[in-house]
């Protein structure tokens, strides 16, 4: 037993300690800009791989089904004090283990199989979970969607209205995963009265932005208010449920749990909490400014050098690069630019001709590179050096440019050096 007591990783698994070396260094050495990752604290990590890792605590904060829980209440507790402090609400759910979960619990809790909803829709930058037909929110209920129109590439607040009315659905969802604009909370708040709808707000990719006042608020405006909490927010792989009027307290919770989830990840709460608390200082509030600052600097640069942004810019964190115009596939583009050390993923763009396997366009974002330390003078450079790599695939196809990948690798290392990620570990 000597070795299950002390044996580190490499010594117990060397082959699953190198994969996580060869990770640490990936993310060390690459940009990281796909818009729904970041870098969260060695504090957050710490917490996530606790030993909290070993402890089922079924049910809630003073009402467990297991014994030995004093101390996962206390993290618990912590965890939902502090998001209710942060996000200026009465109530908040911290178990749902990913953000796909905390959607299926708000519809668990108050839709029956078949009842009508309205999502964005997928093509227009909506999530899986929003009523895509694949997914079971499409499956199991009967979605109606609303998209950007063909020329702004914006949601038409009064063709949103126009379909809630045909349609009076049940439950309306606001929020998206590769939307770039400002949501209007008051303008959906207004439908959904008008057609007796609940209003729920999904702001996984915006809520760090919105924590740290750099994007408006949901609330008042939306009944419920769901979130993942590692985008934008820089905290661990999960979800949260949030809310101000107590009618929805139980139907939420026990979709939670019982409905959805046997025992919390307590580890994954615990750095949720320590995540919040990182989010309540002022420091944050400059990051998420920061980000939103990036975004348009990121923008501007690939505009300047010869890429269209959909919708013509972003007020958030993300924005979509149609690269129709350079005849080159976000597949190929997302390949080409991982191969100069550029992460990033490929995206349909709305009214898309290509499949979502291939796809027009990549989407892009500035978390994690804010978190590394880049300002606007940096991220100028990462939209001339990814400019570079979609004109050598333009140029020659889906192989590139040898010789500007490798020079754009170049520069990529003087970036990562100059803003290192996790020194000492």
């Amino acid at each position: 037993m000597d070795a299950f007591w002390n044996d580190d990783l490499a010594t117990a698994d060397p082959e699953i300690a190198a994969a996580i070396a060869s990770e640490l260094g990936r993310q060390r050495d690459k940009i990281e800009l796909i818009a729904s990752e970041n870098i969260a604290s060695r504090a957050v990590l710490e917490a996530t791989g606790s030993v909290f890792t070993n402890k089922y605590a079924e049910g809630y904060p003073g009402k467990r089904y297991y014994g030995g829980c004093d101390y996962a209440d206390v993290v618990e507790s912590l965890a939902i004090e502090r998001a209710k402090s942060l996000f200026g609400c009465n109530f908040a759910n911290v178990q749902p283990n990913s953000g796909s979960q905390m959607n299926q619990a708000v519809f668990l809790a108050l839709l029956e199989p078949g009842d009508t909803f309205m999502g964005l829709d997928l093509n227009s930058g909506g999530h899986l979970t929003h009523g895509s037909p694949v997914n079971m929110s499409g499956k199991w209920f009967n979605p109606v969607s609303y998209g950007v129109e063909q020329g702004s590439e914006r949601i038409d607040m009064e063709e949103v209205a126009r379909i809630a009315r045909e349609h009076r659905p049940k439950l309306i969802i606001c929020g998206g995963t590769a939307y770039s604009r400002l949501w209007d909370f008051a303008a959906f708040r207004a439908i959904a009265d008008e057609v007796g709808a609940i209003l729920l707000c999904d702001m996984s990719h915006i809520s760090g932005l919105v924590a740290g006042g750099a994007h408006p608020s949901p609330f008042p405006h939306c009944d419920i208010v769901t979130s993942t909490t590692h985008k934008s927010l820089r905290g661990p792989r999960s979800g949260i449920i949030l809310w101000n009027d107590e009618k929805f307290t139980k139907p939420l919770n026990m979709a939670v749990f019982p409905g959805l989830q046997g025992g919390p990840l307590v580890h994954v709460i615990a750095a949720k909490a320590v995540a919040f608390r990182e989010a309540l200082q002022p420091e944050f509030g400059a990051y998420a400014h920061r980000i939103v600052e990036n975004a348009r600097a990121l923008a501007a640069s690939l505009e300047e050098n010869g890429l269209r942004i959909v919708s013509g810019g972003t007020d958030n964190h993300s924005m979509l690069v149609d690269l129709t115009a350079k005849d080159v596939t976000g597949k190929d583009a997302e390949k080409g630019l991982d191969r100069a050390w550029l992460t990033c993923n490929k995206n349909g763009i709305p009214f898309d001709t290509r499949s979502p396997f291939v796809t027009s366009g990549i989407r892009l974002g500035t978390p994690a590179g804010t978190t590394r330390g880049f300002g606007p003078a940096e991220f100028r450079t990462v939209g001339k050096l990814i400019a570079e790599v979609v004109e050598g695939l333009s140029q020659n196809g889906p192989e590139g440019d040898a010789r500007i990948e490798e020079s754009v690798r170049a520069r990529v290392s003087e970036l990562c050096r100059a803003f290192p990620v996790y020194p000492g570990m």
